[in-house]
């Protein structure tokens, strides 16, 4: 098995086209048609973790956070981002990174979290825009449900909970073959009327040039009509946070202890109690205070995160609760996910979770 097909598995989960401008996820180092030997699953790349992975004869490391977030202009060991590139190009040790397309997607980071939670009714608090279109295009009734199955096959067609999805409306198409064409059906210089299906289903934007191969590999015409439309409706599917409601009310301060044991944490920083119960929860993973007005608006009784300033303490006291946990401590749920995806495709694959802690951020 090469790495690639390591790899891929991740990206079905998390599509690399997910992730935010600034970010860098994808291969960071290495070669994926490699033949695969066994994958390290880190939160963070440092030297340690390659140490172990060559170790334990893994030549793949999955990691959630990125090790180059920068181009280089030289490789000099200067930092250990550099050290660590050049010890994974020495050792022939592939590093891949899932991160803010992890964060993004319908069971990644966000959902993972609120599971550990035991939320319930779980959907994600700010879907991403502008994301969508809708394919239209005309199939003669013979080839419609042939062309169907392509569009859904390349990723056309999924709403919510739902794939599969289309309409198709009976109707009939005219067309007239010139001297140059190779008509499928008619003939050359005579207008021909058609019984077709109007066939219309949706798909994510970075899906459009797979879907769009797929049907012009499979639609029978010389010249296949077809139309993409922007849509304006939110993606439901992709997007930062999640929202969910714990299956009963529960008191502020009973709320704060579950964050410490579910979490693991030595401490929690959270603003003032207000005496209310705790039942709408919002929550995002890593950095995620820049979601805090989306919590508020969509009435969330706690917003629960990695990182928050001090002003935004400030700016939510008497609105909702906040609660911040830590960077690392609301993101070491990665490795569990990478685990069981590669695991549930691959059950006899070598695949281990690092056990080097690298959190920069200690407690006394």
């Amino acid at each position: 098995m090469r790495i690639k097909e390591i790899l891929q598995i991740l990206e079905n989960l998390a599509p690399i086209p997910l992730q935010e401008d600034f970010d860098n996820s994808g291969l960071q180092v290495g070669d994926v048609n490699r033949e695969v030997t066994g994958a390290l699953l880190c939160l963070d790349v440092t030297e340690s973790v390659i140490d172990e992975a060559t170790s334990l004869g893994c030549n793949l490391i999955i990691s959630h956070h990125p090790l180059a977030f920068k181009s280089f202009k030289s490789l000099t060991g200067r930092t250990y981002v550099e050290r660590c590139m050049i010890k994974a190009i020495k050792h022939d040790v592939a590093v891949y990174s899932a991160h803010t397309n992890l964060d993004n997607t319908v069971g990644g980071v966000n959902f993972k979290l609120a599971e550990m939670l035991g939320l319930q009714q779980i959907r994600i608090l700010s879907p991403q825009k502008d994301a969508l279109l809708k394919l239209v295009s005309f199939v003669p009734e013979s080839h419609a449900e042939y062309v169907r199955n392509a569009l859904f096959n390349a990723g056309a067609g999924n709403i919510g909970n739902y794939d599969s999805c289309s309409f198709n409306l009976h109707g009939d198409g005219t067309f007239r073959a010139n001297e140059s064409a190779d008509p499928f059906v008619g003939e050359v210089g005579k207008l021909h009327v058609e019984k077709e299906v109007r066939v219309e289903t949706v798909l994510p934007k970075f899906k459009q040039a797979d879907v769009l191969r797929a049907l012009l590999s499979v639609h029978p015409y010389e010249e296949p009509a077809y139309d993409f439309y922007p849509l304006k409706n939110d993606w439901t599917q992709a997007g930062s946070g999640v929202v969910g409601v714990l299956p009963e009310p529960i008191p502020e301060q009973e709320f704060l202890y579950l964050l410490k044991d579910v979490f693991n944490l030595p401490t929690i920083r959270h603003t003032k109690l207000q005496n209310h119960e705790i039942h709408d929860v919002a929550l995002c993973g890593g950095s995620g205070a820049f979601l805090i007005p989306e919590a508020i608006g969509y009435g969330a009784d706690a917003f629960i995160t990695g990182e928050a300033k001090y002003n935004d303490f400030h700016d939510v006291e008497g609105r909702l609760l906040l609660a911040v946990v830590g960077h690392y401590e609301s993101e070491i749920c990665t490795k569990d996910i990478f685990f069981d995806v590669i695991s549930k495709k691959f059950p006899t694959f070598a695949v281990h979770k690092s056990a080097f802690d690298s959190n920069p951020v200690k407690y006394l």
